[in-house]
C-alpha cells in the first residue's frame, strides 16, 4: 500500500527540474544560512514538519504546543550539488548527539531530523548517518524520518539571516552553534583533510 502524500504548504515558488532535501536542524535560521552558502542550493524555507497539527504558528512550534520540528525544505540543482553534499553539510551544522535539541534552543520542536523524500534519500540519509557515527563515541541521536508534512513559516523567518544580519549573528554567537562547529567539526574535518563548512 502506497503511503499518504504529505501535507505541504508552501508559498514560495519552487522551480521546475530541482531536487529537495528537509532537513530539522535546530534553529531554522542558522541552517538556512549554511545551506543557502552552497554552491547549488537555489533556495531554502524555513518552515514546520513532521507534525499532525495543520498551519501550525511559530509561536505554538517553538513553545512545543505541536509535534512539528522548526525545518529547513532545501531545494538543489542536482547538476551541482548532489544530496549527498547536501547531507555533509547538514552534519556539520550540527550536534549530532544531542536529543534534547540544539544548543541554545531545547525541547523536541529543535530536535534534529532527515526527513526523505523517497526511498533513495532514506537508504542514503542511513547510510550518512551511519558514517557520522564513527566519528563519535555517542550515539547519533538525529532521527531519520520519513516526510510526512511541511508548512512555510511567516514570511519573516525566511532570509532572516539577510533580514536582520546584527540580530541574526548575535543569536548565531550566543546560542553556542558556532562554538562547537570550531571545537568539533573543525577538528574531524581535520583529521579527515576536508574543508570545514562555511561559518
Amino acid at each position: 500500500m502506497d503511503s499518504p502524500k504529505p501535507r505541504e504548504v508552501i508559498r514560495e515558488k519552487i522551480p521546475a527540474n530541482c531536487q529537495k532535501a528537509l532537513l530539522a536542524g535546530g534553529c531554522f535560521w542558522c541552517l538556512e544560512s549554511a545551506m543557502q552558502a552552497l554552491d547549488g542550493v537555489l533556495g531554502a524555507i524555513n518552515g514546520y514538519a513532521g507534525g499532525a497539527e495543520e498551519n501550525p504558528t511559530y509561536e505554538a512550534v517553538y513553545s512545543h504546543q505541536t509535534s512539528h520540528r522548526e525545518a529547513v525544505l532545501v531545494y538543489f540543482d542536482p547538476q551541482k550539488i548532489s544530496y549527498d553534499e547536501i547531507l555533509d553539510n547538514f552534519w556539520r551544522n550540527i550536534d549530532p548527539t544531542d536529543s534534547g535539541g540544539q544548543f541554545y534552543d531545547r525541547g523536541p520542536s529543535y530536535q534534529t531530523a532527515v526527513f526523505y523524500l523517497n526511498p533513495s534519500q532514506e537508504a542514503a540519509a542511513e547510510d550518512s548517518k551511519a558514517e557520522i557515527q564513527s566519528h563519535f563515541d555517542q550515539p547519533i541521536a538525529t532521527e531519520i524520518l520519513p516526510h510526512t508534512s511541511f508548512y512555510q513559516a511567516e514570511d519573516y523567518h525566511q532570509d532572516f539571516y539577510r533580514k536582520q544580519p546584527q540580530r541574526y549573528q548575535d543569536y548565531a554567537q550566543a546560542s553556542g552553534r558556532e562554538e562547537y562547529k570550531q571545537l568539533v567539526w573543525r577538528a574531524i574535518l581535520r583529521d579527515q583533510k576536508q574543508p570545514p563548512a562555511d561559518d
